[in-house]
């Protein structure tokens, strides 16, 4: 049996524990019939923190965190801790693990099963074998730089203030990363800013620029405004392969291409951090869908993007590719066999819970095993 592998699971809030439940059910299959097995514990962040603890994560868990060989999350916040000062909340939680792991880039794929093009809100032709990438920058730009916060000025009004910065070393680490992607995809990135108003973004632009004619030449490599991209991706997405962008334009960009695929409920992501001397990059894999608390503990949850959350994990993480492709070709099995949580419904498919689709995804591995 292979060497055990180091996994910390954080369930977190909403949804989140009853998605994680299916992904260790897979975790197990694992051990059981492919015998590699994973040291799982399990750990607290985000809501269930700050009631257990006060705070959205602890010392410990980031402890944890550090020394796991990735990180499995499920999700994070919900309306009972909304009032909660902006400091205190639970996606706090969350954005601390991002940067003291310091997970630069955000890997978000984008991709269609053939049996969902029709829940796309795009047409088929347009979306039937989608297949995009976007790496979003993850620990700089607006939402970490300063000076921000909210000030009253003198005449009484009051003004919020956040700072976008970016420095070199922050843009090639980032865009390196996306180009050694696409060259074990289709070759092709495609550079998101707003150069055309905004000094980060010109600076965004001559850095990518000078990485891909440094060490990239063989990549094809375009520049596209940011507001522009998000016009592409509903016009023509099949024009993408690899998107590089900053952090809030990640942001924004990602969950557009998240919905041309169906459902939120089916993306998974994965933010990784620098290799260290051995090659090992610290990682946090979690799906791209929130905590959805109006079907929190009803058994009604997609798992899937959390499953494939897992399977990135095996690919990026423990060098299981074999693996991830029989994860990944389990729930296309069960897609196209008319399978359906509420959120990917369709008509004439069957609509199933949360554990009757982890179910039915266990049997598609074992039969893919067989």
């Amino acid at each position: 049996m292979a060497a055990n592998k180091n996994l910390l699971m954080l369930p977190g809030d909403g949804i989140g524990p009853e998605v994680m439940r299916e992904t260790r059910r897979v975790i197990e299959w694992m051990a059981k019939k492919r015998a590699v097995s994973f040291d799982v514990t399990e750990d607290l962040v985000g809501g269930s923190a700050i009631d257990a603890h006060g705070i959205p994560v602890t010392d410990d868990t980031v402890e944890k965190a550090q020394k796991a060989d990735a990180v499995l999350l499920g999700a994070v916040g919900g309306p009972k801790w909304d009032n909660l000062p902006f400091e205190q909340k639970p996606e706090r939680g969350l954005l601390r693990l991002r940067k003291e792991l310091e997970l630069f880039a955000n890997l978000r794929p984008a991709v269609c099963f053939p049996a969902l093009a029709d829940a796309s809100s795009l047409k088929r032709e347009l979306v039937e074998g989608l297949d995009i990438m976007i790496v979003r920058e993850l620990t700089g730009g607006v939402y970490f730089g300063t000076p921000r916060g909210i000030e009253t000025l003198p005449d009484g009004q009051r003004r919020g203030v956040n700072t976008q910065v970016y420095t070199t070393n922050e843009i090639r680490r980032v865009a390196a990363v996306a180009f050694e992607l696409a060259r074990k995809r289709g070759n092709r990135v495609t550079s998101c800013e707003k150069a055309n108003v905004m000094e980060s973004g010109v600076l965004w632009r001559e850095e990518v620029q000078k990485l891909h004619d440094e060490s990239y030449k063989d990549v094809e490599l375009s520049h596209m405004y940011a507001d522009n991209a998000a016009m592409q991706l509903v016009r023509a997405p099949k024009q993408f392969d690899v998107i590089v962008t900053d952090n809030l334009f990640g942001d924004i960009l990602s969950d557009e291409a998240a919905m041309l695929t169906g459902s939120l409920g089916m993306l998974p992501s994965a933010s990784l951090g620098a290799p260290d001397a051995t090659g090992r990059r610290k990682a946090l894999y979690e799906p791209v869908h929130g905590s959805a608390p109006d079907i929190a503990g009803q058994n009604a949850a997609n798992p899937i993007a959390t499953i494939l959350s897992f399977a990135m994990a095996l690919r990026y993480t423990f060098d299981m590719g074999d693996e991830a492709d029989l994860v990944e070709k389990a729930v296309k099995d069960v897609l196209e066999k008319g399978m359906r949580t509420g959120d990917i419904m369709q008509k004439g498919t069957a609509k199933v819970s949360t554990s009757v689709m982890g179910d039915s995804l266990i049997l598609a591995l074992n039969n893919l095993a067989a």
